[in-house]
């Protein structure tokens, strides 16, 4: 028996124009190795590419799921089929109809091994397929519960492409995306710009979108700044009107500055931390993970590098997020020395003349890769002196994305830092689960404890009992030292006076172009 959760808003139609347009450009950070949402893995993708789809579930700022492309939707007692009802009246920006078999299309693209999808298809957790059941229903099976699902549905990543784009496109698709969002992508130069145009036949999605009129920018090209020290001088010469990661130290700069407006956005989901290797020496031995924790003075690596903008991380999960828990023990931002040393000691690494550490011999040093984005080298090159203190050696070698996975995949690593933008602890999972090695448990870890707890709390329908699950979780990676939390995620994004208002998605990162004022011509 199908018991029916969500019940559709009112009818749809066509948004109505406003203003005369403008063109907006936007300062990307990073520069991802590709840009198919159902391919790729990067987060800077979704900036653009949230405004050129829409999603079948539409995650509000209160946390509720309502409905987008899917109208209404129901799940089977055992938690194992989905059954969605599509939105009619819907067209892509090709003039293809949106229907349950585009939506299947896109499934099976991202299902298919041969699409070598790398976090669309984790996000569809044990997904075994979909079906047509008629033009305007889908239905999905999997193989066991997965209460994410939902969440996955409202993510970009999951969105609904056109079916005659992909099978024109192919391998291509990326540069020739087509959604039904409220912006059309117009151009994408890798490594230069993206550009998206407004799509006026967009039909805005009562209960989702904040604006029931067509945005008044016209052309939004985001352009790759990928060197901080270049984000700030755009945004004051002009060259672009909104720049998000600004480096902390220009911060204060922007608030002196009547012509830009500082906007901190806190991001939930996985904290920036160091992920310590659980299978490579001297980080096998825990001792030796729980001393750097000790060693670790987080509060003085926010102020230092972060400028005091963002909280200290105590945990796998920022503060802001629904199923943060306090990990008690493991939250001093400042450092234990005593501690640590005494841990070092206990593991037979003793203090040597040169004030560092050996044990018969060797030398206490540690491997750290590092990718030059968030302020990640800075943080690095601070826990080098910290731990030298200590007595420990940190080797670090600033490498591009794809070479730091090399290195992780083959075990060279010790240390290695990441963030994660997520709404749904089931982050956790692609992190810290054992059926993950090969992937993103980049500390190794293998614990059948905190893989029953993610397990059960991936299968769990009771909220409060998910909450309970992902608590232990947090608890049993602090108490295995699998991480050193450094801070809390916050975007400093620096836009200028033409912006009136810059709305953010509920997960902070992805900016609604659809509900954004401008208060005068930025172009």
């Amino acid at each position: 028996m199908l018991a029916a959760v969500c019940m559709a808003l009112a009818s749809c139609s066509p948004a109505n124009h406003e203003g005369t347009g403008s063109k907006l450009v936007y300062g990307l950070t990073l520069a991802p190795s590709g840009l198919d949402p159902h391919i790729d893995v990067s987060s800077e993708l979704g900036i653009p590419l949230n405004s050129v789809y829409d999603t079948l579930v539409f995650r509000s700022h209160s946390g509720e799921y309502v409905p987008m492309l899917a109208e209404t939707w129901s799940i089977s007692d055992d938690g194992l089929r989905y059954e969605f009802r599509l939105r009619q009246g819907i067209r892509f920006h090709d003039g293809t109809p949106f229907d349950a078999t585009a939506v299947k299309r896109t499934l099976d693209r991202i299902a298919d091994p041969e699409s070598g999808s790398r976090r669309a298809v984790t996000l569809l957790g044990p997904y075994v397929s979909s079906s047509v059941r008629d033009e305007h229903t889908l239905v999905v099976e999997l193989s066991q519960p997965f209460a994410p699902l939902l969440d996955s549905f409202s993510q970009v990543y999951l969105a609904p492409a056109s079916p005659a784009a992909l099978d024109k496109w192919g391998a291509e698709y990326q540069f020739h995306q087509v959604g039904t969002g409220p912006f059309k992508l117009s151009e994408y130069l890798p490594k230069d710009h993206v550009t998206l145009v407004r799509y006026d036949e967009y039909v805005r999605i009562p209960g989702t979108y904040e604006r029931d009129v067509l945005p008044e920018v016209t052309e939004v090209e985001f352009r790759f700044l990928v060197e901080p020290a270049v984000r700030l001088p755009a945004l004051e010469s002009g060259d672009a009107d909104v720049v998000g990661e600004i480096p902390p130290q220009d911060a204060s700069r922007i608030e002196q500055d009547d012509e830009i407006e500082l906007v901190p956005v806190a991001i939930p989901g996985l904290p920036l931390v160091g992920f310590l290797n659980t299978q490579a020496a001297p980080t096998d031995d825990i001792r030796v993970r729980q001393a750097l924790l000790l060693a670790t003075d987080r509060a003085q690596i926010v102020q230092t590098v972060f400028g005091g903008y963002s909280p200290v991380a105590t945990g796998a999960l920022s503060r802001n997020h629904a199923d943060y828990a306090p990990t008690a023990g493991h939250s001093a931002p400042s450092a234990d020395i005593a501690g640590a040393a005494a841990l070092l000691d206990e593991a037979g690494w003793r203090l040597g003349n040169n004030g560092m550490r050996s044990r018969e011999g060797t030398p206490l040093r540690l491997r750290a890769y590092v990718m030059g984005w968030g302020m990640v080298p800075e943080v690095g090159q601070l826990l080098q002196a910290q731990w030298k203190g200590l007595g420990v050696e940190l080797q670090m070698e600033e490498v591009t994305f794809a070479a730091a996975l090399a290195a992780v995949a083959a075990n060279e690593h010790n240390l290695i830092f990441w963030s994660e933008p997520g709404t749904d602890a089931d982050l956790l999972t692609s992190f810290f689960h054992s059926g993950r090695l090969g992937q993103r448990n980049w500390s190794r870890a293998a614990s059948p404890d905190l893989d029953a707890a993610l397990d059960a709390a991936r299968e769990a329908s009771d909220r409060g009992a998910r909450r309970e699950l992902y608590a232990r979780a947090q608890h049993l990676i602090m108490d295995q030292a699998l991480i050193i939390p450094i801070r809390d995620y916050v975007n400093l994004n620096g836009v200028r006076a033409c912006v009136g208002e810059l709305a953010f998605d509920s997960r902070g990162w992805f900016p609604n172009l659809n509900d954004l004022d401008l208060t005068s011509s930025c172009r």
